[in-house]
């Protein structure tokens, strides 16, 4: 085999190594951590970022307990608003309930349906007038 047909050869494994990184590029899952709405994101960071200084202000965080079977969060006041359950490996298993306190100032939200792992826990609520937002990383065991 002489030098001109050592050339070829090594030419087309490189080219069909090319090939395959690019299948394999164009066949991937999209990024999980890139977010599809980031433009009107951009748009509300300012009430955002007031309403996590109103929970600072406050000392409104609730408290996060994590039972058995489900989730207990403590809230200083009645408080009405939405639970956003975030799971940065995969944005399928994202889930949003709303909540309202019962007579003891309490939320639980129920562990069934919802995997073991690291989940971010955005709470938005309003109480007396005045809204929050709060964001706390969960690990669920």
């Amino acid at each position: 085999m002489n030098w001109g047909t050592k050339l070829i050869i090594g030419m087309l494994c490189f080219m069909s190594f090319i090939i395959v990184l690019a299948v394999l590029m164009i066949n991937s899952k999209p990024d999980a951590l890139v977010d599809t709405d980031y433009y009107e994101k951009g748009l509300d960071y300012d009430k955002d970022y007031n309403r996590k200084e109103q929970v600072k202000s406050d000392n409104a965080a609730p408290s996060i307990r994590i039972a058995a079977d489900h989730i207990v969060l403590l809230f200083k006041n009645k408080a009405e608003g939405d639970i956003k359950l975030v799971r940065n490996a995969d944005q399928r298993m994202d889930k949003k309930i709303s909540i309202q306190t019962d007579s003891a100032k309490e939320v639980r939200i129920p562990l069934k349906g919802i995997e073991k792992g690291q989940w971010r826990l955005i709470i938005s609520w309003t109480t007396e007038g005045k809204a929050y937002l709060n964001e706390q990383e969960l690990i669920i065991p």
